[in-house]
């Protein structure tokens, strides 16, 4: 018999991508998509009423059988979905910076965390979950003025996150670990991805983007990294199931980001928009109004990013993995810019123009 996938957040993007691609591996008998609200996207193949599963195996088809279970994580009945299916393997996705199902961060925070430890409480209760996969994110490291150039796994955050997101996954991270001390017979993959991009990306970094001009920090223009969508969901499916040539399970914590790194003010090229470099303080008031009025979600911990940046070692991805991502953090954001409205000035010649400048200020420290 294949493998029975329970995979968390198909109401998102990426979990619905993923849920998708996973369902077309030979490997995989049966997946299960929990939410506390159905699909965005549906088709032939999926039900919104789950069906017990009987042990019997499905008819051959190109792809496994997908049911849908509408369950709160917070509630105890992911248990009993667990066990109703049968499920060997775990996909954690629900752990996110926003949620379909709720606006106010009090909620998401519970959805985060406390959705998280009901998970892994029904996780450590069945006897036959063999393995776990959760989504992380690289902003457990954190963003100061005195981080080190490159994060590696076990490079410790100069200041833990203090609120948002990141600090909701760097306690989830906390719960897993203990969890794998408990059971460890599960094997346990956590993946810290940087920022998301793609043409379906539904992120808050995603919402600054499409802004019609970035406000920025005075004087900084941090490095930033991206995962491409595609890549994010290969490397999901790799830590899901089993190395095809038999070596060691794909455990531990793994950043994953494309090759390269982007400057801000690069990234607003690419996009044509321009920019308002703003004073730290007034950062934050914009920051403010534009939660507010609801164009932007953004947060303290997206500030911090779009004033220090950060950037990951991925060696391990690589070694262990033996997977590169297809697309770098240059292609992966130009894929991006490809699918957002044009902005306020031409990319190439706003390109052009900053880089005359470039070469201008070049010519006059020389002279001088």
């Amino acid at each position: 018999m294949g493998k029975v996938v329970l995979v968390t957040g198909v109401a998102r993007q990426l979990g619905a991508r993923f849920a998708e691609r996973i369902r077309r591996d030979p490997d995989v008998e049966l997946v299960v998509g929990v939410d506390a609200e159905p699909p965005r996207r549906t088709g032939p193949a999926l039900r919104t009423e789950p069906p017990r599963r009987t042990g019997t195996p499905p008819a051959a088809g190109p792809s496994a059988p997908y049911v849908f279970a509408h369950a709160d994580l917070r509630r105890p009945a992911i248990a009993r979905v667990l066990a109703e299916y049968a499920v060997d393997t775990v996909v954690h996705l629900n752990v996110s910076a926003t949620n379909p199902v709720a606006a106010a961060r009090a909620t998401v925070k519970e959805i985060n965390v406390i959705g998280s430890m009901q998970l892994l409480g029904a996780c450590q209760q069945s006897a036959l979950v063999r393995r776990l996969v959760v989504k992380s994110t690289t902003g457990v490291y954190g963003c100061t003025p005195r981080d080190p150039a490159v994060f590696a796994e076990r490079t410790p955050p100069k200041t833990l996150p203090v609120g948002g997101f990141a600090k909701d996954a760097a306690e989830v991270e906390g719960y897993v670990r203990g969890f794998a001390r408990r059971r460890p017979d599960v094997a346990v993959s956590v993946l810290r991805f940087a920022n998301l991009v793609g043409p379906g990306a539904d992120t808050p970094l995603a919402e600054y983007f499409a802004l019609p001009v970035l406000p920025t920090a005075l004087g900084h223009d941090p490095r930033l990294q991206f995962v491409h969508e595609d890549d994010a969901v290969e490397v999901l499916r790799l830590a899901a199931l089993d190395p095809e040539d038999g070596t060691a399970q794909r455990s531990g914590t793994f950043n994953v980001a494309g090759d390269g790194v982007l400057l801000l003010s690069q990234c607003a090229r690419r996009l044509g928009r321009p920019t308002v470099p703003v004073l730290l303080p007034a950062l934050g008031w914009v920051a403010a109004l534009a939660k507010r009025t609801r164009v932007s979600d953004f947060s303290t911990e997206q500030i911090s990013l779009l004033t220090h940046g950060r950037v990951v070692d991925t060696t391990a991805l690589h070694e262990v993995f033996g997977y590169r991502p297809r697309f770098t953090t240059p292609e992966a954001f130009a894929d991006f810019a490809a699918g957002q409205r044009a902005g306020l000035l031409p990319p190439e010649r706003l390109t052009a123009v900053t880089d005359r400048l470039a070469q201008l200020l070049l010519a006059t420290d020389q002279r001088s």
